[in-house]
C-alpha cells in the first residue's frame, strides 16, 4: 500500500510502516571475544535481561544453555571470520525459559579495526505468524475472485488485484495515481466517490453498494456489489480506502427473473379471478383485455371468429382463405392512439391468408414477432393507417395466442409492446398462452351457452301462445321478458272456454334451459288440452299436477282463473304461486290469498278453488316471481311497489299496454329471472281516455 498521503510528500518524513514494530527486532552487539558491549531496549524485551545485567557478559555463558555453547561458540567464530549466518538459535531467558529466536547476524568493524559481531534478532514464532499472515493475504488478494483495489485518500488507485484487472479489463500501471472517472467513464462515478469520501469521512464502512455500468471489459452493462472500508494505521491515522467488488451481473438476472415469474403467476391468478365473471362473450373478451395490460402488454385486442360470434360455432380457416374476425375487446395500458389502430369493438375484419392473425388461427399457435420491422408491420396491421398508427406510437414487438378451447380454435389474443422496452421472449408467449387458455375456456363457455340459450329462447318463445284475440268483456295485456343470463320455463296463456268464458294461466317451470323451456311447452300445451274440458280450475291443476309427476323431478308453480264477465266473478285456483294482485274499480288493492294448493310435481295434495267477485272496471294482474323477486329488497316491498303502480294505473285510466311497460322498467329492468306478466281489465263499456 504504497504511496499513502500522510500530509508530506519528501519520502522523509513520511509516517513510518508497523511491520519492524510488528516484529519488536532487537539488536544486540558483541566484541571480539564474544561479549555484549550493545543491548537494544527490545532485546530487553526478547530475553528479559536489563542493559546493565547483560553489557561486559559473554552471550555464550549468559544466554546460552551448557548443551548449545559449543554450537554457539562454532557460529560466532564463523561470523568473525567475515561469513555471515541467518537461522534459529534457542536462547535462555532471563526467566530460565528457552526462546526460539531468528537470527541476522553480521561482522562489524570499529575504527581500529577490531572485528565485532551484530545480531539481529527477534521471536521465530512471531516472524512464523507474520509471515503465514503474509502468504495468506497474498493469497486471498492475488487469487481471490473478488475484485480489490485500493485508493489514497485523494481518491486516486494505489493498488490493484488481478480480479479488479480483469473486471476494468485494464493493467495496474494503467491505473496507478488515477480517478475512477478517469478511467471508467460508463459507470455511475459520481455515485462511487460521493460514497468514497462519506467512508473517508464517517469510517463507517459501506457494504453490498450496487453499480450497474460497463468497463471496458464489457460489451454491455454488468452489476456489480461493492463494499468500501476505510484503512487506517495502528494509531488511527487514515491511510485510504479499500474497495471490494463483486460481479452480481447473474445474481441480478436471476432476481430480475424470480421477479418476472412472481408477476407472471400473479398475472395467472389475477385473470382467475377476473375472467369469466359471467357467461356474455363481449364481457369476457373485455376481461382478458383488461388482465393483459399493462403487466404482459402496452395494448391487447381480443379478436373471436364470427362464426363463433353469430352462429356459436367453430370451423377450420383453410390455407389460401379469408378469415373473419369480430373484435371483441380492446384495452391499453396508457393513453395512446395505438388503440385507433386495432379493429373496432364489435366491427367485422377479414384478413387474408398471409395475416399473422389468419395463420395464428389456421394453425393454432402462437407467433412471436420479436422485432417488428416494416414487413411484419403490414402482416400486423388492417391496413396501412393502422400500421402508420403503430409505428408511431412505438410499436416494437407483437405477440398472437390463440384462443383454443377443447380442440377447437375460438379466436385470437393479440398483444403488442410499445413503452415497454423489452421485446417479448419465449416467457412471454407462455404466459400469454396460459391466460389464453384460460381465457378460451370461458369464451367457449359462453358460446356454448349462448348457443343454448338461444335454442331455449327458440324454443320458449315457440311455444307461448300468439298475441290473444279479443275475448268477450276483457281487456287483455301480456309481456314475457326472457333472463339476460340465462332463459327459464315461465309462461302464461289465454284460453277461449265455453259460455263466454277466458282461462288465464301463469305459470312457472323451476330450472333453466332448454329442458325447462320443454317442459314449460309440455305443461301449457296439456292445459290447452285440459281446458276444452271445461274442468274448474282445482281440477285443471290437479290433472297438470299428475302430468308434471311423470316428468320426473319436475316442479312447477302457477295459478289458473277462469274469468266470467257476464257474471263479474272470476275462479281461481293456485299450485304454491305467488298471490294474484286485484284492483277494483274504485281504487282498492287485495292480493288474493288463494286457498292451498303445492307446487305442481309434488303429488297427493289436493288443490282448492276461490271464488272472486270482479265488477266491471276491475283490474286482475298474474305474475312469475321474477318481477318482484331481486337481491336488493324483500318481496313484500315489490308487492307493495308494484300494487301501488297497479293502483295509479287504475285512478288514471291507463291502457294495459302501458300498464305492463310501467310495471316492467320500474319493478325489474333488467331481469336476473324470466318474466311472465298477464294484466285482465273487466270492461266496463265506458269512453277509454284519449
Amino acid at each position: 500500500m504504497h504511496g499513502y498521503a500522510t500530509g508530506e510528500d519528501d519520502g522523509i518524513t513520511a509516517a513510518p510502516g508497523g511491520l519492524l514494530d510488528l516484529l519488536q527486532v532487537a539488536a544486540v552487539v558483541l566484541d571480539s571475544d564474544g561479549r555484549i558491549v550493545l543491548w537494544s531496549p527490545e532485546a530487553e524485551q526478547l530475553l528479559g535481561y536489563r542493559a546493565h545485567e547483560a553489557l561486559g557478559h559473554r552471550a555464550d555463558d549468559l544466554l546460552v544453555s551448557p548443551e548449545n555453547r559449543q554450537r554457539a561458540r562454532d557460529l560466532f567464530a564463523q561470523v568473525r571470520s567475515g561469513a555471515r549466518w541467518a537461522g534459529v538459535f534457542p536462547l535462555q531467558h532471563r526467566d530460565g525459559s528457552e526462546r526460539s529466536v531468528e537470527f541476522r547476524t553480521m561482522r562489524l568493524r570499529d575504527s581500529q579495526g577490531q572485528a565485532h559481531l551484530l545480531g539481529l534478532a527477534t521471536d521465530a514464532t512471531t516472524v512464523r505468524r507474520v509471515e503465514r499472515d503474509l502468504a495468506l493475504s497474498h493469497s486471498l488478494v492475488h487469487q481471490t475472485p473478488v475484485g480489490i483495489a485500493v485508493f489514497d485518500t485523494d481518491l486516486r488507485w494505489v493498488g490493484v488485484n488481478p480480479a479488479m484487472e480483469r473486471m476494468n479489463g485494464l493493467p495496474e500501471e494503467a491505473v496507478l495515481g488515477r480517478r475512477v472517472r478517469e478511467m471508467l467513464p460508463d459507470l455511475d462515478t459520481e455515485a462511487v466517490e460521493a460514497r468514497m469520501r462519506l467512508v473517508l469521512a464517517s469510517g463507517r464502512s459501506l457494504l453490498d453498494e450496487l453499480t450497474v455500468g460497463r468497463t471496458p471489459a464489457d460489451k454491455e452493462d454488468r452489476a456489480y456489489s461493492e463494499s468500501y472500508h476505510r484503512i487506517e494505521d495502528a494509531e488511527g491515522r487514515v491511510l485510504g480506502l479499500a474497495v471490494a467488488v463483486i460481479d452480481v451481473t447473474e445474481r441480478q438476472q436471476a432476481a430480475a427473473e424470480i421477479a418476472r415469474a412472481r408477476e407472471r403467476l400473479s398475472v395467472i391468478a389475477d385473470a382467475g379471478v377476473r375472467i369469466g365473471t359471467t357467461l356474455d362473450l363481449q364481457q369476457t373478451a373485455r376481461e382478458l383485455a383488461d388482465v393483459a395490460v399493462p403487466q404482459l402488454a402496452d395494448l391487447a385486442a381480443v379478436d373471436v371468429l364470427e362464426s363463433v360470434v353469430t352462429h356459436g360455432t367453430t370451423a377450420p380457416v383453410n390455407p389460401d382463405a379469408y378469415a373473419e374476425f369480430r373484435a371483441l375487446a380492446v384495452a391499453a395500458g396508457y393513453l395512446t392512439d395505438a388503440i385507433h389502430a386495432a379493429d373496432p369493438v364489435g366491427e367485422l375484419a377479414t384478413y387474408g391468408s398471409t395475416r399473422i392473425i389468419t395463420e395464428c388461427v389456421r394453425e393454432a399457435r402462437p407467433i412471436l414477432v420479436e422485432h417488428v420491422d416494416s414487413g411484419m408491420m403490414r402482416r400486423i396491421a388492417r391496413d396501412s393507417h393502422a400500421a402508420q398508427t403503430l409505428r408511431t406510437a412505438g410499436v416494437h414487438s407483437y405477440l398472437a395466442v390463440p384462443l383454443v378451447a377443447r380442440g377447437e380454435v375460438l379466436g385470437t389474443l393479440s398483444l403488442y409492446r410499445t413503452v415497454n422496452s423489452r421485446p417479448f421472449d419465449e416467457q412471454d408467449c407462455v404466459l400469454a398462452s396460459e391466460l389464453a387458455a384460460r381465457a378460451a375456456i370461458c369464451v367457449d363457455n359462453a358460446r356454448l351457452y349462448g348457443r343454448e340459450r338461444s335454442a331455449a329462447l327458440t324454443l320458449q318463445r315457440s311455444l307461448l301462445p300468439p298475441a290473444p284475440v279479443d275475448h268477450e268483456g276483457l281487456d287483455i295485456a301480456f309481456r314475457y321478458l326472457p333472463a339476460l343470463s340465462e332463459v327459464g320455463g315461465d309462461w302464461y296463456d289465454v284460453l277461449h272456454l265455453s259460455e263466454g268464458r277466458t282461462g288465464l294461466i301463469v305459470g312457472d317451470v323451476m330450472g333453466k334451459g332448454v329442458q325447462a323451456a320443454a317442459i314449460m311447452g309440455q305443461l301449457s300445451t296439456a292445459t290447452r288440452a285440459l281446458a276444452r274440458l271445461d274442468p274448474s280450475p282445482a281440477e285443471l291443476l290437479h290433472h297438470l299436477d299428475d302430468i308434471a309427476s311423470s316428468l320426473g323431478d319436475t316442479i312447477a308453480t302457477c295459478v289458473y282463473a277462469v274469468c266470467d264477465p257476464r257474471k263479474g266473478t272470476c275462479e281461481l285456483s293456485s299450485a304454491g304461486h305467488l298471490p294474484p294482485v286485484l284492483i277494483r274499480p274504485d281504487g282498492g288493492a287485495e292480493l288474493l290469498e288463494v286457498p292451498g294448493g303445492v307446487p305442481l310435481g309434488v303429488g297427493g295434495i289436493p288443490f282448492a278453488t276461490m271464488e272472486q267477485e270482479m265488477p266491471p272496471g276491475s283490474l286482475l294482474a298474474l305474475y312469475t316471481d321474477g318481477l318482484v323477486e331481486n337481491r336488493t329488497q324483500s318481496i313484500d316491498t315489490a308487492l307493495d311497489a308494484m300494487t301501488r303502480l297497479l293502483q295509479q294505473a287504475q285512478r288514471s285510466r291507463h291502457s294495459l299496454e302501458k300498464t305492463s311497460d310501467t310495471l316492467i322498467s320500474a319493478l325489474h329492468p333488467e331481469p336476473d329471472d324470466d318474466v311472465a306478466l298477464l294484466l285482465v281489465r273487466t270492461l266496463d263499456h265506458s269512453p277509454a281516455p284519449g
